[in-house]
Parts: structure tokens; sequence; C-alpha cells
């Protein structure tokens, strides 16, 4: 977020905002209004109260749009990134081709699992310039715009599902989207939200998975005879099974929801980022990997047996010199004798 690993530290003074995109509503759930009043079910429920994410009416919970909503979450980000980049271009009124050689929406995100076990998504989104953040953004590109345009976009979105039974499912996100502007963390008055507080956020999820939200599995189904064994919650358990089922039709089997039906549904990275937003990982591995052969090296010192190669590598050319083909030839057993070689030696000039 402030540059580094090979991205410039001015990255953190381009637009950038922090975004939470939620799931749409499958029914009423047990929860603790910010307001102070008690749930619906008339209960002052504690932070850790066990029943939190759970349906009021579990008869009337739409099970089926949950678990295929997860599905499709992935989706639903892949087209809503598509459609952020129209409306920031709208905003700056310039075409779509227009709009690459000026600016760059890039983004880094990591998927929430809530207590109801819906996925939902929270989002570091920046405008760059046309390179990425190698480049400075352009005067029109503020937080405010960018703020605004995610709002368009978000609302607009939506994925077409399966049809079952009659039925047609359509995927958008929920209502409650809640965009903030990212500040530097110098010059924060403990009112505004910065970066060190998204990063905080952000680490905190990076090992949240489906079994800390719901108690549900780390690990998949072999069979469904499994669930009645488990020590997970009811709620948990109706929304694998329901995975489960919707695994056996043929018109989803592209979904695997089988195979993924202890992570409910949800078949998605836990964090991705857009490819311009910073270092790939495969650099951060390289780098890690280099930095932990330093270390060793440091600490114990070089081997007594240790061989040192003063030399690199080279291309030195391709197949047998005169004398290894003479001698492959004369190791090449008689014919029909046991071992007899599949290939004749040849000579290379």
């Amino acid at each position: 977020m402030r540059g580094g690993k090979g991205i410039p530290e001015h990255v953190a003074a381009h637009p950038r905002v922090f975004a939470t995109f939620t799931a749409p509503s499958f029914g009423p759930v047990h929860n603790r209004p910010s307001s102070g009043r008690p749930c619906r079910c008339g209960t002052h429920h504690d932070q850790d109260d066990d029943v939190l994410g759970s349906p009021l009416d579990p008869d009337t919970y739409d099970y089926e749009a949950a678990v295929l909503w997860n599905a499709h979450a992935g989706p639903l980000w892949r087209r809503f990134s598509t459609y952020l980049r129209r409306e920031v271009a709208k905003r700056a009124s310039l075409s779509q081709r227009r709009f690459r050689e000026h600016a760059r929406v890039s983004f880094a995100k990591v998927a929430e699992y809530q207590k109801r076990g819906a996925v939902h998504f929270h989002a570091v989104i920046r405008i760059d310039g046309p390179s990425g953040g190698d480049t400075s953004p352009p005067t029109w590109a503020t937080a405010e715009l960018l703020t605004d345009a995610i709002g368009a976009a978000a609302a607009k979105v939506r994925v077409d599902g399966p049809v079952i039974d009659g039925r047609t499912h359509t995927f958008t996100f929920g209502r409650q989207l809640d965009v903030r502007t990212i500040r530097s963390a110098d010059f924060n008055d403990g009112q505004e939200l910065t970066e060190r507080a998204v990063a905080a956020y952000i680490a905190k999820y990076a090992t949240k998975g489906a079994e800390t939200a719901t108690g549900a599995l780390d690990r998949p189904l072999k069979f469904a005879a499994e669930l009645a064994q488990l020590d997970i919650s009811d709620h948990a358990r109706r929304m694998i099974r329901t995975a489960w089922f919707l695994g056996a039709r043929k018109d989803l089997e592209h979904l695997r929801l089988r195979a993924w039906a202890h992570m409910l549904g949800f078949r998605g990275h836990f964090s991705t980022k857009s490819r311009r937003y910073s270092t790939t990982l495969g650099a951060l591995r390289d780098a890690r990997a280099e930095w932990r052969r330093a270390q060793a090296a440091a600490a114990t010192g070089p081997e007594p047996e240790t061989t040192y190669v003063l030399a690199h590598w080279v291309f030195a050319g391709t197949g047998l010199s005169d004398t290894e083909a003479w001698l492959a030839a004369s190791l090449e057993p008689a014919p029909g004798t046991e071992g007899e070689p599949t290939w004749t030696a040849v000579e290379t000039n």
C-alpha cells in the first residue's frame, strides 16, 4: 500500500479506497444490530454467541440461492471490475480505448466468510497512471470520483445463474456497500481510515476460512453421510448438504459444488489482485527463498565439503561430439541380447 518490493512509494499518493462488498439477503438471521437494539428474536446476543448468523427460520431461508451466490461470487467480481473501468472512464469523459492511455484501475482484494456463511469481499482499489503504479494518475482522478464509480458499478453488475426447477437465478451484490477513502498513516487524527488500519484488517482475514465463520469443514467431503458425524452447526450442515445436493445435477457440474461443499460452494482464492497492483507472488517467493539462503549461509558458514562453482551456465550446443558418439556406439549391446537399445547413435559433424 505504501510501495516497496519493486513498487514506488508514490503510489501512496494515488487515489485509493477501501471497499466492502456484501452478499444479498437470503433470509433474516440472528445478528447484533449496531444501534443497540435487540435481534429480531428479541435477544441481545453476545458477540461470541454461536447462534449469530443462523437463520431465524431455517425452513424459509434460501439455502439454494446462498450456496449458488458463493459459487458465482468470483465471476461477479470479475464482471464488476470491468464495469468499474467503464464507470471511471465515463466520469472522465473518455472512451474505453482512450481511458487506457490515461489511467489504470488496479485492486487487491480478500474474501471473507460472514457468520451466515456468505462470502463478501474487502478490496483496496486504486487509480494509477497508464502503466500502473510506477506512473502518476491524471489530475482528474480523485478518491471521490473512484467512490462514485464503485457505487455505480456495484449497483449495475449482475451475473446470470442457472435455472433450477423453473426458478431463474441472477446474482448481484448486496445493498450494504461501504467505500472509504484511505489516507496516509502519517496524517491521521484518529478519525480517518489509514493505510495501516487497512493492512491490519486485511491481514486479520488472511487465514479466516469457512470453518472459522460457520464451524464448517476445513477439508473436502468424501461422502454425504459424513455430515451426520461432524461437530458443526445445523446452519453449516444445511449449507454443505445443499451444496452436495446441487452438485449432483448435470447442469451444475461446472460449478464443482461437491468438491467445494466444505467451502459452502465458494471455489475462489482467498486473495487476488490485478496484475499491476503490486509485485507478483512469484517474485516475492523468489526473494524470500534468496533471503533464507543468505540467512542460513551467514549463520552456519560454508560446509567443509562445499564445492564452489566459480562459473556460470552457457549454451554449448546439442547432440554428441565425435568422441561421445564413438563411445556410445562402442557401449551399444549386440542385437538380440538383453537390453537391446531402441536407438542407434548417430555421428555428428
